[in-house]
């Protein structure tokens, strides 16, 4: 009886203790729930685009001009020096000109001689004119007289001619430069024999200011090109280039394009753009490898967002964070055709007003709400947004692996 009595007692205070304990777990204060999380966003605007694309270019000269003889003798000087500068009209060779001065002098005396003979034939002829209405003289004496006389001028034209040519061919003994340049080696030297009209040229100068850069493009590329124009998506872009050096410093003189080609080269179906560029420095020599951006197209209502907003899937698809009605989180697959700057060129995807995260995009899910604070673009960029780069790791001027 004294057992059970203490077996009620027992159980009566474990009872009690599990009744405390229950109470007091009940009323402990449930933990908070989380906070809403913060992010920042920006505003697209829809602005004109210029689409850029950078091609490979070759520099040639503006003008080449090969220096030949154009009459045969022994070169007495070369009156330049190799590889400087010469000017249009400047002496280049002197060849030896006395047989061509003895030419020349000999056709003045013909002429001289020609002249006399037309002054003696002429008043011939004027006596023979007035004889023959008396009959001193005939008919057909007077005619021949009159028909020598006919000659004799012939002969004098044909005199005048040849002096001339003469004069010319003295002329031709000093060669000059035809353009202005560069002029490279000369392949002679005082003491040689050269022809007219030679095939090996004796020197030659490259016009070099400005000078031409031949730019290839994609044939296909064209076409794209033209059919977005054709369909009034895109603009004309500006004929203006900049140009990039072989060392990837940039140059500093802006250059326009000329013309393309009407046609497609068969072997690497590219289409060559020619462009002139200013080279007053003498910097772009020819031969040399530059890259060229060429600005191909406008785009009226193009979409440039943040490149720290932009992310990439799995599978390399453009994705990005929008915020929608309430401050809800949604998720966008995007087209982002390249990169301009700081930023992606948004094709598809996004529109004006859209509200792009691009802080705390690590925080945001699709579909739940948060705290949004709109940040300036400016300060975005220098503060580098999430840390993230550009879709699949891409450099600026790449395209995106979104783009189709």
């Amino acid at each position: 009886m004294h057992a059970d009595r203490l077996f009620g007692r027992t159980s009566a205070c474990a009872s009690l203790v599990i009744v405390v304990l229950a109470a007091s777990a009940c009323s402990k204060p449930p933990p908070p729930a989380p906070g809403m999380r913060e992010v920042g966003y920006v505003v697209l605007d829809a602005a004109p685009v210029t689409l850029t694309t950078e091609l490979p270019g070759r520099t040639n000269p503006y003008a080449i001009a090969e220096i030949r003889p154009q009459v045969s003798g022994l070169i007495q000087k070369r009156l330049f020096t190799e590889g400087a500068t010469v000017k249009a009209g400047t002496p280049l060779y002197q060849i030896d000109a006395a047989t061509y001065r003895a030419s020349r002098d000999q056709a003045a005396a013909q002429l001289a001689s020609a002249e006399a003979n037309v002054a003696a034939a002429k008043s011939k002829a004027e006596r023979y004119a007035t004889l023959t209405g008396t009959d001193a003289v005939s008919k057909q004496d007077a005619d021949n007289v009159a028909a020598a006389a006919r000659q004799a001028e012939a002969a004098v034209q044909q005199a005048n001619a040849a002096l001339k040519s003469a004069q010319i061919n003295v002329g031709y003994t000093q060669i000059i430069a035809p353009i202005t340049g560069k002029i490279g080696r000369s392949s002679v030297t005082s003491g040689a024999l050269v022809t007219a009209n030679q095939a090996a040229a004796l020197t030659t100068i490259w016009q070099l200011d400005p000078i031409y850069v031949d730019i290839t493009e994609s044939g296909s590329r064209l076409s794209q090109l033209r059919k977005a124009m054709a369909s009034g998506n895109v603009a004309p872009g500006s004929a203006e280039v900049s140009v990039t050096l072989d060392d990837g410093s940039p140059y500093s003189h802006k250059g326009k394009i000329q013309f393309s080609e009407a046609q497609v080269d068969e072997g690497t179906g590219t289409v060559t753009i020619r462009a002139t560029v200013p080279n007053p420095e003498g910097m772009l020599l020819p031969g040399m490898f530059v890259r060229v951006t060429v600005g191909q197209s406008v785009m009226s209502e193009g979409i440039l967002a943040p490149q720290q907003g932009i992310s990439s899937d799995p599978i390399g698809n453009a994705t990005a964070m929008v915020l929608g009605a309430d401050n809800k989180v949604e998720f966008r697959k995007l087209k982002a055709d390249r990169a301009i700057g700081d930023k992606w060129l948004v094709t598809s995807g996004l529109q004006a007003g859209d509200k792009l995260i691009v802080e705390g995009t690590d925080k945001a899910r699709p579909g739940s709400t948060v705290k949004a604070v709109e940040v300036s673009l400016d300060k975005t960029a220098a503060k580098g947004g999430d840390g993230k780069g550009p879709p699949g790791g891409e450099k600026a001027g790449q395209t995106s692996p979104g783009a189709k």
